[in-house]
């Protein structure tokens, strides 16, 4: 399953469509293009098993060059629109790419990283015309030939970490196979769990740099079906897109479940949603409240999973088993889930520990080892840093990201709780929960909320907000002070930058444990 064989089968079919302005890419304009990226790549010296980087907007041309690279063995790094200069100088240094394409969207950037990069990334291109020590792409591109190279080969992405935790990690899976239509573990659970098929017309809200609308993107195409791609979510036009062009399939995280949630009633009414016959979830977990809004709404037809970029294991859950195990993530349908404490043993059905997977695939941070080993259970089991509790039916329900747990007292707090609560309120509309130091109990519990309206912002309104938790939740894990933002730093896939929140409450302290 590739796109070159869909190109011989319905040339003329759309592979890719742009949302907002109807731009098309058809399989036959995918194979032919694809096929020039990879001869530029071998032209300008890049082999199979080196890396390179693009920094783009949701735009046809990342597929141009995602396809490209993966039939010419590349490891591909498509880098967060968001990162600053230092950021995207550290990727491009430590996944040593070899050639680096971005867009006159990104010319600040390019500009500014230019002399720190211009010896180590001998290759520069830039999409939208040239810029200073950038090549033009188009250009570039149109010397090249459109049939395949003579050494086709499979390659794969290393996409880096969002930095939520601490500095960006280069997630690295090896390929499944070196042949580029090879049947991966993705394409087969989108075709048997969620029948993707050639039939199959796809709306992707999300960055395109992020693991999940990539992937999920490219796989859609491995299997022959359309691709539509918003440039940025918004939550009406999400819905006028299902409607117009009869979506069937779409991924999304619980942020825009939220933000659909609260449009207008009567707006919400205005567009048909009844193509949608798979919504899958991730990224985040889901407040019950909302995912149970969200099957009131739209039917049995929500699927959730679990997984990091990391690839290690994957639940998954329909609406039938979420329904009988309100609040899961689902059953492991790759990978052997096991709960382990803080010293490595497993811990019974229903205990709160360290979530591992065994008998999955294997990953390594590039170039960490050290990173690398900490995500390794001394049976060789991996974690991605959550913390959950299995039942007794085997599924599997998070609490929290480890490195946020709150220890008040010697009580654990998870935020996650805090924050599924909070945006039920009808004037939140987002919510972050940390801890902060407090010299009698080591941490207090801190919320910072954004609004719906930001003009409601007031000391009685955090005061209701306060005692909204107390009344749902025991004090302890209540929070004792409470702030407003205009717009809480979130990632556009739906994680939150929640360092970014507590770093400053635990500025010019040697450690984050009184």
């Amino acid at each position: 399953m590739h796109p070159y064989l869909h190109a011989q089968n319905f040339p003329d079919k759309p592979a890719y469509v742009m949302a907002e302005t109807g731009e098309t890419l058809t399989y036959r304009q995918l194979d032919e293009r694809s096929n020039q990226f990879a001869q530029l790549l071998r032209a300008r010296g890049v082999q199979s098993g080196d890396h390179i980087s693009l920094m783009l907007e949701n735009r046809l041309e990342f597929f141009v060059a995602t396809w490209g690279a993966q039939r010419a063995g590349i490891i591909f790094t498509a880098l967060s629109t968001r990162l600053k200069t230092e950021e995207v100088v550290y990727i491009l240094e430590n996944s040593r790419a070899k050639l680096f394409l971005t867009s006159k969207a990104y010319g600040d950037v390019a500009a500014a990283i230019l002399p720190r990069i211009e010896a180590g990334v001998p290759n520069r291109l830039m999409i939208d015309g040239p810029a200073p020590g950038y090549d033009d792409f188009a250009t570039e591109l149109a010397k090249q030939p459109t049939t395949p190279i003579a050494d086709q080969r499979g390659g794969g992405d290393m996409l880096y970490s969002s930095g939520t935790t601490g500095k960006p990690k280069g997630v690295f899976i090896p390929p499944e196979s070196d042949d580029i239509a090879y049947v991966g573990t993705l394409t087969k659970i989108c075709a048997n769990y969620f029948g993707m098929n050639t039939d199959t017309v796809y709306l992707s809200p999300a960055p395109l740099y992020h693991a999940a609308p990539m992937r999920y993107c490219m796989t859609v195409t491995r299997l022959g079906g359309t691709v539509h791609v918003m440039p940025h979510f918004d939550a009406e036009d999400y819905m006028r897109q299902v409607a117009t062009h009869k979506i069937t399939h779409s991924q999304l995280v619980p942020t825009m479940f939220v933000r659909m949630l609260k449009l207008d009633p009567a707006t919400r009414a205005q567009y048909d949603m009844s193509s949608l016959k798979f919504a899958i979830h991730a990224a985040a977990p889901c407040p019950i409240p909302v995912k149970q809004q969200m099957l009131d709404w739209w039917g049995p037809i929500i699927w959730e999973y679990y997984a990091g970029t990391e690839g290690n294991g994957l639940t998954l859950v329909n609406a039938e088993g979420w329904l009988a195990n309100k609040g899961t993530v689902g059953k492991a349908v790759l990978g052997v889930i096991h709960i382990c404490d803080d010293e490595g043993n497993e811990l019974p059905t229903g205990e709160v520990g360290t979530i591992y997977f065994g008998e999955g695939k294997e990953f390594t941070y590039h170039d960490d080892p050290k990173k690398t080993a900490e995500t390794r259970h001394p049976k060789g089991w991996t974690t991605l840093g959550d913390v959950g509790y299995v039942n007794e039916g085997g599924y599997l329900f998070l609490t929290d990201r480890k490195a946020y747990m709150i220890i008040s007292g010697g009580v654990n707090i998870y935020p996650q709780e805090v924050e599924d609560l909070l945006v039920t309120h009808p004037k939140v509309l987002d919510a972050a929960v940390f801890g902060i130091p407090n010299e009698d109990f080591g941490e207090e519990v801190k919320a910072v909320v954004q609004l719906r309206d930001p003009a409601e912002a007031s000391d009685s309104l955090a005061q209701d907000l306060m005692d909204f938790c107390r009344q749902n939740l025991s004090s302890i894990k209540s929070p004792k002070t409470l702030d407003f933002m205009d717009e809480l730093p979130r990632h556009p896939t739906g994680k939150l930058y929640k360092r970014l929140l507590r770093d400053p409450y635990w500025a010019g302290r040697a450690t984050s444990i009184i």
